[in-house]
Order: C-alpha cells, then sequence, then structure tokens
C-alpha cells in the first residue's frame, strides 16, 4: 500500500469521523429515543393536539418566510451585483449580520422596534395590528435570521453569469420582465434553489428570537421548536424527541430533494431509476429465429 493511498484512507476516514460524530451519532441516538415505545407512539406523540398545531404553524411560517425571502432575496441579490450606489459595500456587509448576532438578541431587537410601548409598535395598535405575540411576529423572525442565504447563494452565481443571452433576448424585442423570467431565472436556478430550501429548514428550526417574540401559546404562538423545549421542561422527553424527528425527516427530505434539483439534468434521477428507465436495445430482424 503506497504512501498516497493511506493519506486518501487516512482523510476519507477523519471526514466521515467527523460528521459521524457531529451529525449521525446524534441523530441515531435521538431518531433511536423517539422510537422507544414503537412507531404508534411516535405517531401519537406528533398527533396530539398541541404537538401537531406547533408542527402546522411552523411549516406554514416557514413556507410563507421562504416566499418572501425567494423574492426580496432575488431582487437583494441581483442590485448588489449589478448596480453600483454610494454605500452598497455596508449594504452588503449588513447582509451576514444574522448569522453573527445571537437568535435571542434578534428577538430583543425586534421586541424594541415593533414593542407595544415603542413610538411604532403604538401606531401598528392603532391600525389594529399586532406583531409581538402573534403570527407575523414569527415570520418576522425567521425573515431576519434567514435573510443572507437565498441573496449569499444567489451572488456568485450572478457574478459568473454572462450578460450576452440577456442582450440578444432585449435586441429580439423582448422585454426587462420576459428576459428575468426567460433567461436570468433558469441561468440562476441552482443558486436559487439552493438559497430558498435552506432558508426553509433553517426557518423550521428558529428558537431563539421566536421565543422572545411570540412567546410561548398553546394553540396560538407556540412553534415547534418552542414545543419540545416547553416538553424537556415538563419531564416529557419521548413526545420532545418525537417532534423533533419529525421535524428532522422533513429537513432531511428537503436537503436530499435539493441536492437532486442542484444536480446536472441527466443525473437528477437515481442511478437504479435512471437505469430502468433506459429504452430497450433495438434488434434487427435478421437476429430473430
Amino acid at each position: 500500500m503506497t504512501t498516497h493511498t493511506l493519506l486518501q484512507l487516512a482523510l476519507r476516514s477523519a471526514a466521515v469521523g467527523y460528521v459521524s460524530l457531529l451529525i449521525l451519532f446524534p441523530l441515531a441516538a435521538i431518531a433511536h429515543q423517539s422510537f422507544i415505545g414503537g412507531i404508534d407512539h411516535f405517531i401519537e406523540d406528533i398527533s396530539t393536539p398541541q404537538a401537531s398545531s406547533a408542527l402546522v404553524l411552523t411549516l406554514e411560517a416557514a413556507f410563507l418566510t421562504t416566499i418572501i425571502n425567494a423574492i426580496f432575496g432575488t431582487l437583494s441579490a441581483i442590485v448588489l451585483v449589478r448596480y453600483e450606489f454610494p454605500g452598497r459595500w455596508f449594504l452588503n456587509a449588513l447582509v451576514d449580520l444574522p448569522f453573527a448576532i445571537p437568535t435571542l438578541v434578534t428577538g430583543l431587537m425586534i421586541a424594541a422596534i415593533y414593542g407595544p410601548t415603542t413610538i411604532l409598535g403604538m401606531w401598528l395598535q392603532e391600525g389594529n395590528i399586532s406583531l409581538l405575540y402573534a403570527k407575523p411576529g414569527i415570520v418576522l423572525a425567521m425573515l431576519f435570521v434567514t435573510m443572507p442565504f437565498t441573496i449569499r447563494s444567489l451572488q456568485p452565481v450572478l457574478m459568473e453569469l454572462e450578460r450576452e443571452q440577456e442582450e440578444a433576448a432585449f435586441s429580439l424585442g423582448a422585454s426587462p420582465w420576459t428576459t428575468f423570467w426567460k433567461v436570468t431565472v433558469p441561468s440562476v436556478l441552482p443558486g436559487l434553489l439552493t438559497g430558498v430550501f435552506l432558508t426553509f429548514v433553517r426557518a423550521l428550526g428558529e428558537f431563539g428570537s421566536i421565543v422572545i417574540v411570540a412567546g410561548n401559546i398553546p394553540m396560538k404562538t407556540q412553534v415547534a421548536s418552542v414545543y419540545v423545549y416547553g416538553e424537556i421542561e415538563s419531564y416529557n422527553p419521548q413526545g420532545a424527541t418525537s417532534v423533533s424527528v419529525f421535524i428532522l425527516l422533513i429537513s432531511f427530505l428537503v436537503l436530499v430533494l435539493l441536492e437532486r434539483l442542484t444536480r446536472p439534468p441527466g443525473e437528477r434521477m437515481p442511478r437504479w431509476f435512471r437505469w430502468s428507465k433506459r429504452p430497450l436495445p433495438m434488434i434487427h430482424p435478421s437476429e430473430i429465429g
């Protein structure tokens, strides 16, 4: 066995061991904990009124957050890449700020702006609009913590995108909107899908900012992560792990779908499925009989 082969094995072992230690083993432990009572007990845990309400609210808020960030994140990425204006560098630096700020601080910032005793909060209350301890506050908190994903996923793709196709579309009479949908979006689709899917899975697990902004009101503003925390405090680890595994399963399936969609068109289906869909070989009549 050569030195090069030994080095490859060492690097692979280190990578697999690192990922297994930090991700695979904890996932296996929590999955085992959630299914101790069997699949029926697992379904019963996630089907209780409080748990199902928290799961539905989490999925709804994450889906709405994903749509909003997909729209405004795409617009922001285009502006930051293609337009020169004073303060662009500062705005570009601010995009990464949600990665650096603890999520509890995010909740405190939102409460400081939209709280009932603030000017903006009182103005919203006059219009009978509530952000804190309501569903809009949950979406607002998710929007803040997931804002960088779409922008940062699109920026490198937009920087490498050749403008010739867009200019050709303009020269053929296409409107800016038509050019955007039929030329720009297909060209940046892998980056856009990456940002959108990462936004969704990140929003599913948000806890720190939501517990400050929306509180822990069962059947109203209690999301899945806050429900899990409450069940742990109530000495019900079985219920907490069941809901956690359900959210993890959704996130894993979304990430698997993302991995497939961002592959080249001919490799998006599993290999066994592509093999089963191969056309049968043509047989010449002279070969029969």
